[in-house]
């Protein structure tokens, strides 16, 4: 359906169509807008020692992200919702689940060194976060991320659970800093077209996985661990070869470019 066929067919919706249609839009944002509620309990979570409790709440807030984007382009936000920035929302709630708490509980719970040093390892991961949320070419035109997507969460959980210790994490936390400035792409599962199917049994395989090592910690049972990391490390695959494929053609374009 073209631009102008919309146009038209919204102009022939009845009143009641059309505060239905806002209805829903509004519906959607107020979905979105729980993300900082859930923000909110995971921070209260951290700040009462209880990181599980933590991750429960922040868990729910990825369900939702993993969501709203769905239904804000089946209601049509931009058009029904014109006034109110889905998207700056998503960000800011996106910044406080994947990022900021995230980063506030490695410096008081995951093993970073001398506290001068977990001090600037959660000064890293805040500033260089905003390279991936501050980014208007964040996402490829096939959806992959372009750069860490800023993933902190996912980071830290992988830390808490394998108990690594300081050197590895400081390392890790550097070099992921430094991939959020690079041209590596990243798989968004529920967005790129390619082996979707595959790519959403692999996350759900990861977050199931994640949510029951949570539950079970600090026991990690070896069937539930090993499909954690079959999810979790054929997500890095295709990561990996996309960036890869991205990189051939990269060289090939150069070496087409320079004259014979």
């Amino acid at each position: 359906m073209t631009e102008g066929k919309k146009h038209k067919d919204y102009t022939e919706l009845s009143k009641g169509q059309c505060f239905a249609r806002k209805c829903a839009a509004w519906g959607v944002h107020a979905f979105t807008m729980t993300g900082v509620m859930w923000a909110g309990l995971a921070m209260l979570a951290l700040v009462h020692e209880s990181p599980s409790l933590m991750w429960m709440w922040l868990a729910v807030a990825l369900i939702v992200d993993g969501i709203d984007g769905t239904l804000a382009r089946r209601a049509d936000v931009t058009r029904w919702a014109p006034h109110f920035d889905g998207k700056a929302l998503d960000l800011i709630v996106d910044y406080l689940t994947w990022t900021f708490i995230p980063a506030a509980f490695m410096y008081l719970h995951i093993p970073l060194g001398p506290p001068w040093a977990a001090m600037l390892i959660f000064v890293l991961i805040c500033t260089s976060s905003m390279f991936c949320y501050c980014n208007t070419a964040m996402k490829t035109h096939d959806f992959y991320f372009m750069g860490f997507p800023a993933a902190w969460n996912v980071v830290a959980i992988i830390m808490w659970i394998m108990h690594t210790g300081p050197v590895i994490n400081i390392i890790f936390c550097v070099v992921l800093a430094i991939l959020t400035l690079m041209p590596i792409t990243f798989v968004h599962p529920f967005r790129v077209g390619t082996l979707m199917p595959v790519n959403i049994v692999a996350a759900v395989l990861w977050v199931g996985g994640t949510i029951y090592l949570i539950s079970t910690y600090p026991q990690r049972p070896t069937l539930v661990h090993i499909l954690w990391w079959v999810g979790g490390i054929w997500l890095m695959l295709i990561s990996a070869w996309r960036s890869t494929r991205e990189f051939i053609h990269y060289r090939k374009d150069v070496r087409d470019d320079v004259p014979a």
